[in-house]
């Protein structure tokens, strides 16, 4: 996230109204709410976790015990617990 000019990215009458709330401060002005991207959908986590629960799932489905699932994917067994009961 970078920094930018009020003076350089809102019209005059705009930048005046905002300056009778703040002055020379820095102003985090988050984006819409329909235009933010769920989390890891940029970095492509959310992708990555999906699919391996899905092979978790699979998994013990096919009769793989929660102790190896632990093991083969570094987790909890609550966590496996969570993936596998859906």
């Amino acid at each position: 996230m970078g920094y930018r000019n009020g003076k350089d990215v809102l019209p005059d009458y705009l930048l005046k109204k905002v300056q009778e709330y703040i002055q020379g401060e820095l102003l985090y002005i988050p984006k819409e709410e329909n235009n933010r991207a769920r989390w890891g959908e940029l970095s492509g986590a959310r992708e990555l976790y999906h699919l391996r629960n899905q092979k978790i799932y699979k998994q013990y489905n096919n009769g793989v015990s929660l102790d190896e699932l632990m093991v083969k994917y570094s987790l909890s067994e609550e966590s496996i617990r969570k993936i596998v009961t859906g």
